[in-house]
């Protein structure tokens, strides 16, 4: 492939290509600032929600030069795409991830992070957490869609895992099919740990922006599924299932990432 740095359109999505996890990661950070400016101008607010993973370590050139004293910092409000049932201090805890990969190098404000409550049930940390959601929805907080009841967030980010799965959302899962919550739960992950919280597809799909951050060559063979459109239950899989109504979706690849590609998977 010829065209790492460039932009590929398919099917309304948009692909980037980076020769490694340090050149996107320099770009991921532009592109993030940049939204966040467009948002903070237009409505005072920068709403984000984020994944787990090796997303948060992808982030890091946020913490620093430029964007430290550039990005206005006080008008984010941080949210989670998903959520393991488990404390804190947990290993697995995405909230742990991204407090101790991102949001304690940058002066975010305590109250703009929008943590799920761990201390209960799944079942009730999703219900609590949409309640959350509504209520900065009627406070315009957040803002809402124009195509749906679901929130509008501004950006959410999002990783993929081998098998497709986006947040919480797996593969042949129940979840999938959700239409009516913004926020559900999960008791048989395939992946541990088995009980988590996750954003529904509406939810994702009511986004104004949407990244799905994917790198490393054990992704590769998935990655070609999803753009290629060619593969077992591939029209099924949960990361091609992310498109955005009313918005943009970009997918941001390394060069493993996408080292099974070829050039006729754009034509």
């Amino acid at each position: 492939m010829a065209h790492y740095g460039a932009k590929k359109q398919k099917d309304g999505r948009e692909f980037r290509f980076y020769e490694n996890t340090d050149d996107l990661s320099t770009e991921l950070a532009e592109y993030i600032a940049e939204l966040s400016e467009a948002a903070v101008k237009e409505c005072g607010i920068f709403t984000l929600a984020l994944s787990g993973g090796s997303l948060i370590s992808l982030m890091r050139k946020l913490c620093g030069a430029p964007y430290t004293r550039t990005v206005d910092w006080a008008k984010w409000h941080i949210f989670f795409a998903d959520e393991q049932a488990v404390a804190k201090s947990h290993p697995d805890s995405n909230y742990r991830l991204a407090k101790e990969g991102f949001l304690s190098k940058v002066p975010i404000i305590p109250n703009h992070l929008h943590a799920i409550n761990y201390t209960v049930s799944a079942e009730q940390a999703a219900e609590d957490y949409e309640f959350v959601i509504r209520q900065l929805v009627r406070t315009r907080v957040v803002c809402a869609s124009d195509v749906s009841d679901c929130p509008k967030f501004d950006l959410i980010l999002l990783g993929m895992g081998r098998d497709g799965h986006v947040a919480s959302l797996f593969p042949n899962h129940p979840v999938l099919n959700e239409t009516e919550a913004w926020v559900t739960f999960v008791t048989n992950s395939p992946k541990p740990p088995p009980e988590r919280i996750t954003f529904t597809l509406p939810v994702i799909n009511s986004a104004s922006h949407v990244a799905v951050i994917v790198t490393g060559s054990n992704k590769a063979e998935t990655v070609k599924f999803v753009i290629s459109g060619i593969g077992p239950e591939c029209s099924s899989l949960p990361a091609n299932l992310v498109q955005p109504i009313n918005g943009k979706v970009v997918w941001f690849l390394d060069r493993a990432a996408a080292s099974k590609l070829h050039g006729s998977e754009f034509s």
